[in-house]
């Protein structure tokens, strides 16, 4: 019954977190740690720090290390455990795939219709301001005023306007560059 309990629990923490693993973290705190007591609120903290620490998501990290520690301290076999943690992981990243393979189908649907170009188009205005929002955040003291900055930003720049360079190989080489820079 815990499978259940840990997958229904997970796919929620999917569907309401809003913003990333971070944001979801309290929600995993709130279910897992005070709902539930399937862990202590210094094995959250523990498994936190790992989640952080390993490559990826730390919601998705989170989910597998609480489902596997879980079914650990239920008594379940390492196989048992192992599934606890995919289960959990599965849970917890459903929702979102269920939303965007939604919007891929409807997306397909609407793609041609005038009314959904003429929006996207008017979102275009929008979605350039967030995206300087995000890189005015990012602006310190130190890079704005040396001149590496400007010029990395200038060729990513002309790259990808004139030249046509694909946006991914732009941030491979504004990466080399930047490091060899700095």
């Amino acid at each position: 019954m815990i499978f259940l309990e840990l997958f229904w629990t997970f796919f929620v923490i999917g569907i309401f977190s809003f913003g990333g693993g971070y944001a979801m973290l309290s929600l995993i705190q709130s279910k897992v740690v005070t709902e539930h007591a399937w862990i202590t609120a210094e094995q959250f903290t523990d498994i936190v720090a790992i989640s952080q620490a390993t490559p990826g998501p730390v919601g998705i990290n989170s989910a597998t290390y609480i489902g596997y520690t879980v079914t650990h301290n239920m008594g379940y076999s390492e196989w048992g455990c192992i599934g606890g943690s995919a289960l959990a992981s599965l849970a917890v990243v459903l929702p979102s795939f269920i939303i965007v393979l939604t919007i891929c189908r409807l997306y397909q649907k609407v793609k041609k219709s005038n009314l959904f170009a003429s929006l996207m188009k008017e979102l275009r205005p929008f979605v350039i301001g967030m995206i300087a929002a995000a890189a005015g955040i990012l602006i310190t003291p130190q890079n704005f005023f040396h001149w590496s900055s400007w010029l990395l930003l200038a060729g990513a720049f002309i790259s990808c306007k004139f030249f046509k360079v694909n946006p991914i190989w732009v941030i491979l080489a504004g990466g080399l560059i930047g490091l060899l820079i700095y």
